[in-house]
């Protein structure tokens, strides 16, 4: 009987190793971690997402239509893990005032703008349930514009300029530009 259990227990645990083993392997490889980081007059920003493809998809776009990403719905800004980003300083996040620390970043997409939020909830892994919205530290809207060349991939990146830095997420014909600023 002992026996028996034991055998039993080992094919459960095999399957269990085996599951978690192809969700770190297979599901990362269709959107890999990524981690991009900028630095200036003593400001690190660092942001971790991972990187969905378009694979011939609709991205942004209406739910009738079957977007990927419907218009008015939340987004985790990437895949697989909530997106998160830290800031060394406190800053200006689209010229809100926003401590210093790490926040969950998400999105809400629309045709014109996307409301971009830092919330304080970390660590989400499978990020597919949406955040506890009383955790939200800060909302903003920025408006979209065309991506400068249609992107396979979703990149994060950031620009500096003499204001700052400009914090670009850019997909598929979309790219929304959030501004930040040292307070």
């Amino acid at each position: 009987m002992k026996k028996k259990i034991f055998i039993g227990l080992g094919i459960l645990l095999v399957a269990v190793v085996a599951f978690v083993l192809y969700g770190a392997l297979v599901v990362a490889k269709r959107s890999p971690a990524k981690t991009t980081e900028f630095s200036d007059k003593g400001l690190d920003i660092k942001v971790v997402y991972c990187q969905p493809y378009k694979k011939g998809r609709l991205i942004f776009g209406e739910e009738k239509d079957k977007a990927l990403q419907p218009y008015g719905k939340y987004w985790r800004l990437g895949a697989n893990a909530a997106t998160e980003i830290t800031f060394s300083k406190n800053v200006t996040f689209a010229g809100k005032p926003i401590n210093a620390g790490s926040y969950r970043m998400y999105a809400v997409p629309g045709a014109t703008s996307f409301q971009v939020s830092l919330n304080s909830e970390l660590g989400v892994y499978f990020a597919v349930r949406e955040p506890n919205y009383s955790l939200d530290v800060v909302k903003v809207d920025v408006p979209v514009t065309a991506a400068p060349a249609e992107t396979e991939q979703l990149t994060i990146n950031f620009a500096s300029d003499s204001t700052g830095v400009n914090m670009n997420c850019i997909w598929d014909k979309t790219q929304f530009t959030v501004p930040i600023k040292i307070q």
